[in-house]
Order: structure tokens, then sequence, then C-alpha cells
């Protein structure tokens, strides 16, 4: 029985009904296999799409708890992003269930740290995976399948990006 589930992908999505639908069938399959507890990394792009999806299934599946592991405190990862965008972060930040930071500050290795915390918390990883090798999203899903995970690509399914 699956019971813990994290989320790797790209920061830069194109966000379509068939790319969130996708998304959708997915997870509602993993919680009927048991999945309670869904673990993100608070980042732009497919983390974001990942942590709404969950909140939103959290209507029809109460039992769900959405985890936001980040990389160092919410202040410093936000630091330059755009207003539109700390504020829909802020918003999945207060409906998280839990919270956690790994590092008390932003330094160049705070999001391997973040990605491997993910993995280890977790027995599926959910990613949106282009093959970009050199990417914290390739790091992941590599991390992922040398910690035995199973790894699924909604990419995979959905063409180009």
């Amino acid at each position: 029985m699956i019971k813990s589930v994290c989320f790797t992908g790209h920061r830069n999505i194109t966000e379509t009904d068939r790319l969130k639908k996708a998304l959708v069938l997915q997870l509602e399959k993993l919680i009927s296999q048991g999945a309670e507890n869904f673990y993100a990394g608070g980042a732009l792009g497919w983390d974001m799409l990942c942590e709404k999806t969950v909140i939103e299934l959290r209507k029809r599946f109460p039992a769900i708890k959405l985890h936001l592991v980040l990389p160092c405190p919410a202040a410093e990862q936000t630091a330059n992003w755009r207003e539109k965008d700390k504020a829909e972060f802020n918003r999945l930040l207060s409906a998280a269930d839990t919270v956690q930071v790994c590092s008390a500050h932003y330094f160049d290795g705070c999001m391997k740290v973040r990605n491997m915390r993910l993995v280890s918390l977790s027995e599926v990883c959910v990613c949106y995976y282009s093959g970009m090798w050199r990417s914290g999203t390739g790091q992941t899903v590599r991390i992922a399948e040398q910690q035995g995970l199973t790894v699924i690509n909604i990419a995979e399914n959905q063409g180009a990006m």
C-alpha cells in the first residue's frame, strides 16, 4: 500500500486542462491505492500545480494531507518572484497541513537538500520531467530511482512542453 507521494517538475510548464486532468487522474489512482501524504517543494510551475491540485482533491478526499518541504525560509525562496506568484505561494503555504524548512538560509545546495528530503519521505514520485539531464528535476528523478521509488512521469503523455 502506498502512503506517501512527492512531486518534482520543471518550473516552466504550460498549465493546460489536459495536463491538469492527467494529474488529477493519477492522484486519484494513487489515493485509491492508499496515498495520504503528498510532499511538494513550493517551487513555481509543476510544484504549485500539484499543490493546488492536492488542495482541491482534499474536498473529496479529506484524509489526504499536503506537506510543503521548503529549501529555505519562504521569504528567501520567493525574494525574486513576481508579486502574483508570491501571493499564490502564500495562499498555498497557508493551506498546507505542514511546512518544514530544510535550511535556515538559502545556499547553493539547499534545493538539492530539499529534493533529497522529498524523496526520503516518499514511496512514489510524480514528476513532470522533459528528460533535461542537467536540471533539479532530472537530479531528483535520478535520486528517486536510486532509492527505489516508483517514478510516474506525467510529461510522457503530454507531448512537447
